[in-house]
């Protein structure tokens, strides 16, 4: 007991910040690894741990021979299996605002104009129960995905949206990705999701909004094509069954910076006075 007291007399606030920093940073790992396949992996890590410690205090001398190496090689078969998610978790420290200037450098005018076209196109979709998936792409880079579509690179209308998404049309069951105010592709493939908790009425759509919000940070809106409900998907969550001035609003207080919101609103009021 007086050892326990003496180590907590001599605690300094540096050991504190120390403790702090150790915590918020496997917070953060636990947060990236949450509802994915690296939880399961992770977890048999920590068995293996455990029957290795075990087999030693049992003297069980094969079976930790066996143990032992089995996690020595696994160092390097991590590096292997873990590799989407290091790259998200690398990708998750390179998207911090203290590495990056800000969000999006798009206009305020600008902005307003691209999210009243989007809005207007899904609005449109879903009331035809059209299904759509646009991917939003913000300071992660989507050229792999552009890659896998047919480069279209025209400025952001309702119409080139809707007409991209009629059905019988080639690039209709892909994603389209936008940058800023232009359409860079569209017929894109989106890898999937790796959340297994997710509703089984979600489609190959849905699913496929979620995954490449798993690994940047774009946002995705999707409709749905049985029942032309409108959903957005970020930061590897999804929320569903959205009016459109929800979504307007969605997408403004995602892309356009905090201090920026009240000289947006101004905007927004003023073209409303003229209108």
């Amino acid at each position: 007991m007086d050892e326990l007291i003496g180590i907590i007399l001599n605690i300094r606030i540096r050991d504190v910040a120390d403790i702090a920093i150790v915590a918020f940073v496997f917070y953060k790992l636990y947060m990236l690894i949450r509802e994915t396949r690296a939880e399961q992996l992770i977890k048999g890590i920590f068995v293996l741990l455990l029957a290795t410690q075990l087999s030693q205090w049992l003297q069980l001398h094969v079976i930790n021979w066996i143990l032992i190496n089995t996690m020595t090689v696994g160092l390097i078969a991590l590096l292997i299996v873990f590799q989407p998610e290091l790259r998200r978790a690398l990708e998750y420290i390179g998207r911090t605002k203290f590495l990056t200037k800000s969000i999006v450098d798009i206009e305020h005018e600008e902005l307003n104009t691209v999210v009243d076209e989007i809005c207007e196109a899904m609005a449109s979709l879903s009331r035809q129960k059209i299904g759509g998936l646009i991917v939003l792409e913000k300071e992660t880079g989507l050229n792999e995905v552009i890659e896998t579509g047919t480069v279209i690179d025209g400025k952001v209308s309702r119409a080139l949206l809707i007409n991209i998404f009629m059905p019988n049309t080639p690039l209709h069951d892909g994603a389209l990705v936008i940058r800023k105010s232009q359409v860079l592709a569209a017929g894109c493939f989106l890898p999937l999701t790796e959340n297994t908790n997710l509703s089984k009425d979600l489609g190959t759509r849905h699913r496929a909004g979620l995954g490449i919000t798993e690994r940047s940070d774009s946002i995705v809106i999707i409709v749905s094509e049985e029942t032309g409900a409108i959903s957005v998907a970020e930061n590897g969550k999804l929320t569903r069954f959205l009016d459109i001035k929800t979504l307007r609003v969605r997408l403004i207080n995602s892309f356009i910076t905090t201090e920026n919101k009240k000289q947006w609103q101004f905007l927004k009021f003023k073209r409303g006075n003229k209108e």
